[in-house]
């Protein structure tokens, strides 16, 4: 496997090995010299320039795609600055990830694993409507794309510092969730969420395939335990060789200012409330 990392600067390289231990790493200065490198060795993942803006980034990933030998490569996008809209561009063309300045290094590292990974990733997440306040997206049950879409949406957000980690986190839990029950892992079956922006309000909507349930039936969940017994689900999932966990919804109840549920249940809105003196 071949990954063309493309920055003047010694430490993304670095760390690029220290994440991909064993695979061939060629790095180059700009993406100029990038798309020079890949044209005649191709490349399995590319991570353009982060001296670069998010729109010129975009369009080395749309100058990647039309070299017929790259057209399946995983290209990160790393910029130093974006916009709502180079964002939505780049997931349009299919980029397999995005992060622009500063970025959590425990999410990259995750997603450098997940791109060495040999398994289809092209149709994973399709943009079927998008505005700078308004993106909704289809993505497929599994787990690799959960972790593309919570970042894609993370880059999406303009909340500041610990606003917009507390929100991440709660769409991340609750995305898991319904790629977990609603959608039993199954890269067939498909989840729907949207990242909607006011001007005193940011909202995540997440809708997933399944036959829904009341939160009162969820036993194996932490929200379910009474008083006396704050991890009585841990017994629960226990019994039922469920995977350890299962604080998710009451943590996200903790972390935003509403989440609500509709009747059936596969149907959720979280919200974040703002002071009014923010521009979406």
């Amino acid at each position: 496997m071949r990954v063309v990392v493309c920055g003047r600067g010694e430490q993304m390289g670095r760390r690029v090995e220290e994440v991909l231990s064993g695979v061939e790493i060629e790095r180059v200065p700009d993406n100029r010299a990038l798309l020079s490198a890949i044209e005649s060795d191709p490349a399995d993942i590319v991570l353009t320039s982060r001296e670069s803006s998010g729109k010129d980034n975009v369009e080395a990933l749309r100058q990647i795609q039309k070299l017929p030998a790259q057209r399946t490569a995983k290209v990160i996008i790393m910029a130093g600055e974006s916009t709502r809209n180079d964002i939505i561009a780049a997931m349009r063309a299919r980029a397999f990830c995005y992060f622009s300045k500063p970025y959590f290094e425990a999410m990259f590292d995750e997603i450098l694993r997940h791109a060495v990974s040999r398994s289809p990733w092209e149709d994973s997440i399709e943009v079927s409507s998008a505005t700078p306040a308004w993106l909704r997206v289809i993505a497929r049950c599994e787990l690799a794309t959960a972790d593309r879409l919570v970042q894609f949406m993370s880059e999406i957000s303009d909340l500041d510092g610990k606003e917009r980690d507390s929100m991440g986190f709660a769409f991340k839990e609750i995305l898991m969730n319904a790629m977990e029950y609603g959608g039993q892992f199954n890269r067939e079956r498909l989840v729907e969420a949207s990242y909607v922006r006011g001007k005193r309000m940011v909202l995540y909507r997440i809708r997933d395939p399944g036959d829904g349930f009341s939160l009162e039936e969820l036993t194996h969940a932490a929200i379910s335990n009474p008083p006396e017994n704050p991890v009585r689900h841990l017994e629960v999932r226990d019994s039922l060789g469920i995977r350890p966990g299962g604080f998710g919804v009451l943590l996200s109840r903790k972390l935003v200012d509403d989440l609500i549920y509709s009747e059936q249940g596969n149907d959720v809105l979280l919200i974040k409330y703002l002071d009014g003196t923010t521009t979406p």
